[in-house]
């Protein structure tokens, strides 16, 4: 008989490893010497998995080649210690096997690759491995924010993660292992999955004035998902200072400042007018900029315009990203403390513009109330987190209200008053 073994091999075989477990047998001839004893195939392959020891990432795939032209590859099985396939693809020419599914980490695999020589003889090697945790590239961090310094009183802690989280008993894993403490403690906290990758955390009030606030995660060598182990990640320190908050009234055109609870100064203001109304609800500064130029055509309105405008603005104190703030606005003062003239921000005198932008800082509260304005959003535009009530909060959490709290984390977040 002329046949030849390698070109029927060549010509019936693509090999797909089931995922779900369902066992593939290497294609060929009827006449393949199937009953003959395998010869050991270790010098007609290459494995990129590890030897002796080490161990595999589990994000990185197994590739099986032949060695010179002596045999082909007829059939790779790759397994777990429960029993689990490794879906993977031979390509045509037996050349090469490669896994198309993601390992396990920390698991036990085993490798059966089976070969024939040019005679049709059949090889065999079986190749065991152990997979470690996953790179730290593919590991799960967590970056805190805001930078360390001193804040105001309603500035949230942000949670930014590397990599999306869906599921919601990974999210509980992921929240359980985030701890936010406070000295003098707050009352009560939460976190609150703004999306899959960010999560906001606040107390069911505003922070203590004069506090000492840290967040740190656990998160470094736990499994979240089975393809997502949780990395390092740097913890966070941040103080506040006093309560510091401005009530700006839109419908009596004056805002009121209190620190600590007590009135401190009261400004006539103006604030916007029908059309531009200013947004209702609680703000927390972004930042202060000294400088700034202010352009009609940033919001949508033509240049040359009745409603255009293009401004040197002084002592301005950001409240929204979109460009809403706390300003000098020296052409309005006949109007201050009388009726809404602006495009959205709150002006005042230069004076008085110079002392809020010396007085308050990033976090502290810009709280508009009585405007026909359209109410703050909680999130996208700026900290409105203070804007959703605390059972509306708590709903953001992965956790259930009913879940028995850690007892150390019961223990810092009980009220010291």
């Amino acid at each position: 008989m002329n046949h030849s073994p390698r070109t029927r091999t060549v010509l019936g075989c693509t090999l797909l490893v089931s995922a779900l477990g369902a066992g593939l047998t290497a294609c060929g001839s009827s006449s393949h010497p199937l009953s003959a004893k395998p010869y050991d195939a270790a010098g007609q392959i290459s494995f990129s998995g590890p030897v002796g020891a080490k161990k595999a990432d589990p994000d990185k795939p197994l590739e099986v080649t032949s060695q010179g032209d002596e045999a082909r590859i007829t059939d790779v099985t790759a397994t777990d210690a429960v029993g689990r396939y490794v879906a993977g693809e031979l390509t045509a020419d037996g050349r090469r096997w490669h896994s198309t599914a993601p390992l396990a980490a920390e698991a036990q695999y085993t490798v059966r690759v089976s070969t024939e020589d040019e005679d049709g003889a059949p090889g065999l090697k079986v190749l065991t491995f152990e997979t470690g945790n996953p790179s730290k590239e593919k590991a799960l961090k967590v970056t805190f924010g805001p930078e360390g310094g001193k804040y105001g009183v309603g500035q949230p802690v942000v949670a930014t993660l590397n990599k999306a989280v869906k599921d919601k008993k990974a999210r509980a894993i992921v929240e359980r292992a985030l701890k936010v403490d406070s000295k003098p403690a707050a009352a009560e906290g939460s976190w609150y999955w703004v999306d899959s990758k960010e999560l906001h955390y606040r107390p069911k009030e505003y922070w203590p004035a004069n506090a000492t606030i840290t967040a740190h995660s656990n998160l470094e060598g736990l499994k979240v998902t089975d393809r997502l182990w949780g990395g390092s990640s740097k913890p966070l320190t941040i103080t506040t200072g006093n309560k510091m908050v401005a009530v700006t009234d839109a419908g009596s055109h004056w805002m009121t400042v209190y620190r600590n609870g007590q009135e401190i100064n009261s400004i006539p203001i103006t604030t916007g007018k029908p059309g531009f109304e200013t947004r209702n609800g609680t703000k927390v500064v972004l930042g202060q900029e000294y400088y700034v130029r202010m352009r009609g055509t940033s919001i949508g309105i033509s240049e040359g315009s009745s409603d255009s405008y293009n401004l040197p603005v002084y002592y301005a104190t950001r409240v929204t990203w979109s460009g809403e703030y706390v300003h000098a606005a020296p052409w309005s003062t006949g109007s201050q403390g009388y009726e809404n003239v602006s495009h959205g921000c709150t002006g005042m005198s230069t004076g008085n513009a110079e002392w809020f932008f010396d007085t308050f800082r990033k976090g502290d509260i810009v709280k508009v109330v009585n405007s026909y304005g359209e109410d703050m959003d909680p999130f996208g535009n700026g900290f409105g987190d203070w804007n959703l009530g605390w059972k509306e909060w708590r709903k953001g959490s992965a956790l259930t209200a009913t879940e028995t709290a850690d007892p150390a984390q019961q223990a810092r977040l009980s009220p010291e008053l």
